[in-house]
Parts: structure tokens; C-alpha cells; sequence
């Protein structure tokens, strides 16, 4: 064999050794490539390497959403987002697919116009005071307002149905409903006046409720309608409806009695306090001088001075004066406390009293 043909097989033998080479180096880095994949695999993914964490959420599966899918997330999202219960007025309406903000109107009484159509809105209201669609019961609260104050003699025949279907609207959960109802009371009351009594029961305690431990709104309104309450209905007849309820448990609801006995009693008069009893009314007054709210001691207080002004004033009060003495002997306000109450209210009542007539004295 020449020399150039030996020279031609040695090159064709180290090219294709060469190529023998590359081969195996490429098959055995596949080879580790899978085997350290498949080391990487059962690791934990607290030990896996930023890397190849980015890369793992990447190759997640991504669904596209169509712009149907799209809208019915947005719309979920305005459903979690929007607070359910009521704002000032502002109700949320969810019970349609859509979310429907709907906003009460809490009109003054003397803004409200008369009826339209007076025979109608009469014979729609009881239906409508007991629908449970809340919209439609707020307006019919209005038209009894509108009835209280344009037609009361058209309410006259079924004011007690009337009332029994206020005081339900009083315990609705939604405070546009409650709030509502509460205006219609003190309508009411300005109407009806005395002939409310029979039916005052459970609009009293909803109402006492109501301006305690309500919404602050709601409290506002409630403590208006009490006031009206006092201003309309005869202390007479109100101040035994209200008396049972400076015992409650709820050292808030005995506070708003005390209040609204404090501003009944001065309208009684003279005559009123001495027929209604001044012994009574005074120790209703020292019972609440100790009580845990600091309105239902102020109430107490505001009532105390009361009754000493008219004890003091007004002759009719006073007791049969000791004619055997010369001059004759008239009792004095401490007289009269220490002979109708304990010896610990008594000193109680005197004092305040004292400290507040010599307070008032000072500033004059």
C-alpha cells in the first residue's frame, strides 16, 4: 500500500472518530440533563431555586376568559365589595341579579303634599303597610303621615290596624324602613293626640328601643318622636304608660323614660301635680337621682327643681298650714322631702336641689 493511501484511510479514521466522540458526549449530557430534572422534581419547592420557580409558573396552563366570563367576575366583585346594610337612606338591593342602590327620602312633615287620590291611597294603605316589598312600605308610610295631617277623620275607623302595622315596620331590620315608621309615629301623635293611649303600648317600647340602641340616625329620629310624644299626648295619661319602664333592666331605655317624665311633668300644672300626687312624683324623681346614666340623674335633677319651684310657688301644693300657731306654720321643702321619703333620699333630694337653687342664684 503506498504512503498517500495509508495518509487518505488515517483521516477518514480520526473524522469518524470524531464524530463517535461527539456523539457520546451529547447522549451522556442528555443522560444528566433528565437524571438531574428528574433529582430537581422530587425536591421540595421551599428548596427549588428562583429560577425554576419563575419558570414553573410560567408553564402553568393559561385559560383565556372570554369577555362573557369577564363580566360575570366584575359583577361578583361589585357584589362582595358593596356593604349591605343601610347608609343615611341608602338601601342595597340585592335580591335581582344586579346590585340596585336605591335612596330614601326622609321628607319633613311640614314639606309633605296632600294626597292625589284620597279614596285610593285609603284603600291601598292596609295592603301596602304589610307588603314586604320595602320601597312600596316606605311610600305608604308617607301617605299615612299624609292621611295624619290632611285626612286624620279618614284613619279614624281603622287606627288601631294602622298602628299595629307601624309598630311592625318599627322592628323591619332595614333602618330606611325603621326610620320611616318613626316619622309616621310622631305624625301620628300630633293627630291623634289622647286617642292614641289605648294603642301606645308597643309603639312606647319600640320607640324607647329605638332611641337607645339604634343607628345613630335612627336615634335622632326616635328622640323627636318621644318629644313630640310628650308635647301631644296628656302627661295625665302618659306619665302611668311610662312609669313601668324607669324599672327596666336597660340602663339606656330607663334613661329615655326618665327624660320623657321630666318633660311631661311641667305640663301637668299646679293643679295636675297636686291631683296626680306630688309624694308620687317625688319619689319617681329620687329613684332615678342614683341611677347609672348621667342622663337619666340629669333628667332626675331637671325633675327635683321642677317640683320644688311648684312646691314652693303654688299655695295648692303646699300641706294644711298649722293654724294653731301664730303665725300659722307652713312646711318647708325639706319638711316635705324628709316627711315623704327616706332618710337617705331625703338628704339626697335636699342637697341637690340646694346646690343647683344657690348655683342658679350665683350666675344671676
Amino acid at each position: 500500500m503506498s504512503n498517500w493511501a495509508c495518509f487518505v484511510i488515517n483521516r477518514r479514521y480520526s473524522a469518524l472518530s470524531v464524530q463517535i466522540l461527539s456523539f457520546s458526549i451529547n447522549c451522556s449530557s442528555t443522560m444528566m440533563s433528565e437524571t438531574a430534572l428528574r433529582d430537581l422534581n422530587l425536591l421540595p419547592k421551599s428548596e427549588r431555586t428562583t429560577e425554576t420557580s419563575s419558570k414553573d409558573i410560567l408553564t402553568k396552563p393559561y385559560i383565556e376568559q372570554t369577555g362573557e366570563n369577564v363580566r360575570g367576575k366584575q359583577r361578583e366583585n361589585i357584589v362582595s365589595l358593596v356593604e349591605p346594610p343601610p347608609m343615611n337612606g341608602k338601601e342595597v338591593d340585592h335580591s335581582g341579579p344586579e346590585v340596585v342602590v336605591t335612596e330614601v327620602e326622609y321628607i319633613d312633615s311640614d314639606k309633605l303634599n296632600d294626597l292625589e287620590d284620597v279614596d285610593m291611597s285609603l284603600k291601598m294603605l292596609l295592603d301596602g303597610l304589610g307588603s314586604k316589598d320595602w320601597v312600596l312600605l316606605c311610600e305608604t308610610l308617607n301617605n299615612v303621615r299624609r292621611f295624619s295631617i290632611y285626612h286624620k277623620e279618614a284613619l279614624q275607623d281603622i287606627l288601631d290596624n294602622v298602628i299595629s302595622l307601624v309598630v311592625k315596620a318599627l322592628k323591619n331590620p332595614r333602618s330606611a324602613v325603621c326610620k320611616t315608621a318613626i316619622m309616621t309615629c310622631a305624625d301620628i301623635f300630633k293627630a291623634f293626640r289622647d286617642n292614641v293611649i289605648d294603642s301606645l303600648d308597643p309603639l312606647l317600647v319600640q320607640l324607647l328601643l329605638k332611641s337607645s340602641q339604634d343607628k345613630r340616625f335612627v336615634c335622632e329620629a326616635a328622640e323627636k318622636a318621644l318629644i313630640d310624644l310628650t308635647i301631644w299626648v296628656s302627661p295625665v295619661l302618659l306619665l302611668p304608660k311610662l312609669q313601668p319602664y324607669l324599672k327596666n333592666r336597660n340602663p339606656r331605655i330607663r334613661a329615655k323614660a326618665s327624660m320623657c317624665v321630666s318633660r311631661s311633668v311641667p305640663r301637668l300644672g299646679a293643679e295636675g301635680i297636686k291631683d296626680y300626687g306630688i309624694d308620687k312624683l317625688i319619689q319617681i324623681a329620687s329613684s332615678q337621682l342614683s341611677d347609672q346614666l348621667p342622663e337619666s340623674r340629669e333628667a332626675s335633677r331637671a325633675l327635683l327643681l321642677e317640683l320644688q319651684s311648684a312646691y314652693e310657688k303654688s299655695s295648692v301644693l303646699a300641706p294644711e298650714q298649722d293654724t294653731s300657731s301664730d303665725p300659722p306654720h307652713v312646711h318647708s321643702w325639706e319638711q316635705f322631702c324628709e316627711s315623704n321619703l327616706s332618710k337617705l333620699s331625703a338628704q339626697a333630694v335636699i342637697r341637690v336641689t340646694s346646690i343647683t337653687r344657690e348655683s342658679l342664684v350665683s350666675g344671676l
